[in-house]
């Protein structure tokens, strides 16, 4: 981590900060008051990209005190159509390290804390714990998952926002007892079905409206002012330039499922959750993780007991085959989805791993630690 930083006091304004956010000052429901929250907050940006870059910009210019950024890519040239913070001079530089350093040209009062590595389950909560609130400009599901938990977990209020072609969304999650990104999207959509920017492209502009509006609610939040997206998304499509705000409810269900992951936070799988490959991980998963998984389209459950084993493993995804009817359905293994055996004490899932890999030469196959006399203990 490296900071980049002015100390000023915390509880007022230099006579260089009192010329700079004048029209702040003198702004009803901000005023002096509201510029001292400003300067007192802690905001971290996830993501220097292509909404990451539009929201740093805005809370840097309006004195919002420490900004946390944390970025693990490198700047390459076809980011420079949307990600305004970077120049020709930038490519294969870090995407954190540079924002923070372009920025603190744009002001000199803000600390900025950067965090040139990839966000995981191993720092998220403690990283989310020093800052008053999150903003996701990340790119992809697991990510996004990732991050709702572990603003849930450390109670974080969550701006989020999202880009594809030419649509852009925006909400704010985990706000005053309010949804989740959970409640919204329980399960991620099947692996493969919604491509990135790099896949299927994006206009760029788009990424400059919703970094601004992420920033805008960011804001409010910390001014305690207006009504923020707070059970409610926001749906912009650039093409026919409007905006429709659908409305969303809190799941106490979907809440819950979140704060049951505590202690075992740092151990989930967000990439197995979402479909991701991930063969170079470990091929065993628990049982609380297990149920994470249950109705999930991107994975297949397969349950090789026989019907009058208990506990019973109930999910649209699961199905069961049992051990004497393995050859003539093996063809059920042939599947881009990920496969999760299932078996009472963990022996048969793991003899019918190593079968299956090495007759289908399939190598993304989980199985369940401790089988099913360890489920849900």
């Amino acid at each position: 981590m490296q900071f980049y930083h002015h100390l000023p006091e915390a509880n007022m304004l230099s006579r260089d900060e009192n010329k700079r956010y004048s029209r702040h000052v003198i702004l009803d429901k901000v005023g002096m008051e509201g510029q001292l929250k400003l300067k007192a907050a802690k905001v971290l940006v996830i993501g220097a990209g292509g909404l990451g870059c539009p929201t740093l910009q805005y809370l840097t210019a309006a004195g919002v005190g420490t900004i946390g950024i944390i970025d693990f890519d490198k700047i390459d040239i076809s980011n420079l159509q949307r990600q305004i913070l970077f120049t020709p001079q930038d490519l294969g530089k870090n995407k954190a390290e540079i924002a923070a350093e372009h920025l603190k040209q744009l002001n000199e009062h803000v600390i900025f804390q950067v965090y040139p590595e990839r966000l995981t389950a191993e720092n998220a909560l403690e990283l989310f714990a020093a800052y008053d609130l999150v903003i996701d400009g990340t790119d992809n599901f697991s990510t996004r998952y990732l991050v709702n938990d572990a603003a849930v977990l450390t109670n974080k209020p969550l701006v989020y926002g999202s880009i594809y072609k030419f649509q852009g969304q925006v909400s704010v999650f985990n706000y005053e007892n309010g949804p989740t990104y959970r409640c919204v999207f329980p399960i991620p959509p099947k692996a493969g079905t919604i491509k990135n920017c790099s896949e299927i492209g994006v206009i760029g502009v788009l990424s400059g409206i919703i970094g601004t509006q992420q920033a805008n609610e960011a804001i409010k939040i910390t001014l305690g002012i207006g009504t923020t997206l707070s059970g409610h998304l926001l749906i912009y499509d650039a093409l026919k330039a409007t905006y429709m705000k659908v409305a969303v409810k809190k799941s106490d269900d979907e809440v819950q499922k979140t704060l049951d992951l505590k202690a075992s936070f740092k151990t989930q799988d967000y990439d197995l959750f979402c479909g991701v490959n991930t063969a170079e991980k470990s091929h065993e998963i628990t049982g609380e993780y297990l149920k994470q998984l249950l109705n999930n389209d991107n994975i297949r459950i397969v349950d090789l007991r026989e019907e009058w084993e208990e506990p019973q493993l109930e999910g649209s995804n699961v199905e069961r085959i049992i051990m004497s009817e393995l050859q003539e359905k093996m063809d059920r293994f042939k599947t881009d989805k990920i496969v999760v055996l299932v078996c009472q004490t963990g022996t048969r899932s793991n003899n019918v791993k190593q079968l299956v890999e090495q007759t289908l030469q399939q190598s993304d196959i989980k199985e369940l630690k401790g089988g099913m006399e360890k489920y849900g203990k």
